[in-house]
């Protein structure tokens, strides 16, 4: 589904990425750690096409095709989906008015008609039920007074709501307490299947207590130096990241 090859990147002039090589097939869930400033964020974004990064040398496969050349929204048509560690306020936008047009818009993009008022608010209701979402949330400005817990849980109704083939999930428990962490990864959890995948980066080990990940990459320095499953996740939150510098020579 997703195939990354010797993927280089950086931003304002500086080397951020030093060669990244992935693989994502269609069922699986990958998680990627590591310390802070080794990476993992401009991974999500140089995946979703954000044009504050330059690419330098590597090619990123989804579905076969290659993606270098589009831009954000063609690649969120084709069925990549990115949670974002701070999702942007919309002030006078309803959650669910955006959720429509961006479900339309993809519809548009694929040549098929807007999708019939009451189908999509009988969709609305479905996965708002599935995610424990009160409708009276559904009616409020987009990400506007929204704690962090419901910033979180509004991108993963979007989630749902789109149905995209890969979701990248960067750093989805930040800010969040248990309760809140738990109601995502349920959410998250519910929507998996062997048809897409889940590509969670996190600092820490809880969020993979919940979301049980197939493979750990441990990404340090621009590179990932470290893959295993989910042990790794165990072995890293009781060691923290040094002992990685000493084992690969990083």
């Amino acid at each position: 589904m997703l195939k990354i090859n010797n993927l280089h990147a950086s931003v304002e002039g500086k080397s951020i990425l030093r060669g990244v090589d992935l693989e994502v097939k269609a069922g699986e869930v990958h998680a990627i750690m590591g310390p802070n400033g080794s990476g993992k964020s401009t991974l999500a974004s140089v995946i979703a096409g954000k044009e504050d990064y330059e690419v330098s040398e590597g090619e990123i496969f989804f579905e076969n095709d290659n993606i270098d050349d589009l831009a954000p929204e063609e690649r969120a048509h084709k069925g990549l989906f990115m949670s974002f560690q701070y999702p942007v306020e919309i002030p006078g936008v309803t959650v669910t008015n955006f959720i429509k047009t961006a479900i339309n818009e993809t519809r548009k993009a694929k040549g098929l008609d807007e999708m019939p008022a009451n189908q999509m608010l009988k969709i609305i209701r479905d996965k708002a039920e599935l995610l424990e979402i009160d409708r009276k949330f559904l009616s409020r400005s987009l990400n506007e007074g929204f704690s962090g817990g419901e910033k979180k849980r509004n991108e993963i109704f979007q989630l749902a709501m789109m149905e995209p083939k890969l979701a990248i999930l960067d750093e989805t428990d930040s800010g969040l307490d248990i309760d809140a962490l738990r109601i995502v990864a349920n959410g998250v959890n519910k929507l998996k299947s062997k048809d897409n995948a889940v590509v969670v980066i996190t600092h820490y080990q809880r969020l993979l207590e919940y979301i049980v990940p197939d493979y750990v990459h441990v990404l340090y320095n621009g590179k990932i130096v470290k893959s295993g499953d989910k042990d790794l996740a165990h072995e890293l939150e009781e060691k923290g990241y040094d002992w990685i510098k000493e084992e690969v020579g990083v």
